[in-house]
């Protein structure tokens, strides 16, 4: 007899079948694992062992052969030790076949048969939703299973044992209680930075937008502070953006206790990061920052420290909204549509431009310094913003007293009114916000009236605009004329949006 166990292996956040076949046979005595298992899967035999001699039951002094089918797929992580034990129960006899037969299973074993808390559980009940299957996971992860659907059955154990007495009808597992992650408005809030009145207004509108920003400006001008507060000023994740987020930090291993996320995730990776820190990738090939500030954003200060590969390979996903990555025995993509807000002093010393503390290698510094990034780069970041350095006087004045929660209504507003306008369209693949919006679609809700059109048209010659950085302009006048609450983008907009391209070195 040939027992079967349904499980997974995943390829980024895609969720392949696997099927454990587990074959008890006259012959010597040994215990085989095939179908390309890493290290951990391997290692799975003794933890498997320990946990059914800690219940008093012993392996058959006879020939057991587990196969993890389809047998040239890599099987990486411990989640596959609950499937290969229940194969084994099911070709000793402790459980019957057609108990296990309808769900899909996932879970690693410690010694004493406790079931200990696995990565990717939400895209496998997700996967197992869709084949109308339940779902056996242990009982750390079983609220994040239940994300998948209410009437999905879910089994989430605390042990082996209570599973196994669950099938033999002598113990009732409960069913897990969904729990989604609170909004308690503890972000850091707007009114906190003094002064920088102008670095406030273009925070708002790459908020309302959904644009990239480049923030320019000597030590303590307040960038980080106000890349703290842009997370403050976005709406909260819609439910399509909540599930697809959390899968992602699922299978990285990040769900706080299984909780469906609804903020927008903030990620600030140090400079020594490295690419594949960044990207993506490793020996298991695990999503990076930018997939895990998908939907949200990505905070990349001192932007010139980072190593000059790791920021190239932020031209692809930022352009296409997807990091792919592609070794010789992995190729996975993940999603990993973000928002870049990136900071950076304007040369190595941080003072060019201030008579009051010279640098003594201008303009040389400025020069070496911002040359670290390359043009392609610069040209995918929408907005470019100078921070000054604040001064006595405002550091001395009182809190502003518009605050975040007036900005990001307004946001908010804007928002909804893209939301509507995209939901009209006849696309195959609709905008989430004016960022987003290209080609015909770009043309048809953003070419400016007549005059805005000469401005912009001049000003694109002036500036030697690229194709990229003319369509990034017409987004953030978009974006101004929906903060202002009109249809149509006027000559003010298109001013406004130029002033936020950088022309050099200051």
């Amino acid at each position: 007899m040939v027992a079967r166990i349904r499980t997974v292996a995943f390829e980024g956040i895609d969720v392949l079948d696997v099927d454990v076949q587990a074959q008890i046979s006259s012959g010597m005595v040994a215990f085989t694992l095939v179908g390309l298992p890493d290290k951990a899967v391997t290692e799975s035999r003794e933890r498997v062992r320990a946990a059914l001699h800690a219940l008093g039951l012993s392996m058959p002094a006879k020939r057991i052969t587990v196969n993890l089918a389809p047998a040239d797929v890599q099987k990486e992580g411990s989640h596959f030790d609950l499937p290969i034990a229940l194969a084994l129960l099911v070709a000793m006899g402790v459980i019957p076949q057609d108990a296990v037969a309808d769900f899909v299973v996932l879970g690693e074993l410690a010694l004493d048969g406790g079931l200990t808390r696995v990565t990717g559980v939400l895209p496998t009940a997700m996967n197992a939703k869709a084949h109308d299957l339940g779902l056996i996971c242990p009982a750390a992860n079983g609220s994040e299973a239940l994300w998948a659907g209410e009437d999905m059955q879910v089994l989430a154990p605390q042990s082996l044992l209570q599973l196994i007495n669950h099938f033999k009808g002598t113990q009732v597992l409960t069913r897990p209680e969904r729990r989604m992650e609170a909004l308690d408005g503890s972000s850091p809030d707007l009114r906190d930075v003094k002064g920088q009145e102008g670095a406030k207004r273009v925070l708002e509108v790459v908020a309302a937008g959904g644009h990239n920003l480049l923030m320019l400006g000597p030590p303590g001008s307040g960038k980080s502070m106000l890349a703290s507060r842009l997370p403050g000023l976005l709406p909260p994740l819609s439910p399509r953006e909540a599930l697809e987020v959390s899968m992602i930090h699922s299978v990285a291993g990040m769900l706080p206790d299984g909780q469906l996320l609804r903020r927008r995730p903030f990620r600030d990776p140090h400079h020594s990061a490295s690419l594949p820190a960044l990207i993506g990738g490793g020996m298991r090939a695990k999503p990076g920052e930018v997939s895990l500030a998908h939907f949200g954003v990505l905070f990349l200060d001192e932007l010139p420290e980072f190593q000059r590969p790791t920021l190239e390979a932020l031209r692809q996903p930022l352009e296409t909204g997807r990091a792919v990555v592609a070794r010789a025995n992995h190729h996975v993509t993940y999603p990993a549509r973000f928002q870049l807000i990136a900071a950076m002093n304007p040369c190595r010393c941080g003072y060019l431009g201030d008579a009051s503390q010279a640098c003594n290698r201008a303009p040389g510094c400025g020069q070496e310094y911002q040359g670290k990034l390359s043009g392609p780069l610069l040209d995918r970041i929408d907005c470019h913003v100078e921070v000054p350095a604040v001064s006595a006087n405002d550091l001395s004045l009182p809190k502003a007293k518009e605050d975040s929660a007036t900005v990001a209504a307004r946001v908010a507003q804007a928002r909804a009114c893209q939301n509507e306008r995209y939901a009209k369209m006849d696309a195959p693949i609709k905008p989430n916000n004016n960022s987003e919006a290209d080609g015909e679609l770009l043309q048809k809700i953003a070419t400016p009236d007549s005059s805005g059109q000469n401005l912009l048209s001049q000003a694109a010659e002036q500036l030697k605009l690229s194709a990229r950085g003319y369509t990034r302009v017409v987004r953030v006048a978009r974006t101004l004329a929906d903060l202002e609450g009109v249809d149509g983008v006027k000559r003010t907009h298109v001013a406004e949006a130029l002033s936020y391209r950088r022309t050099g070195v200051k």
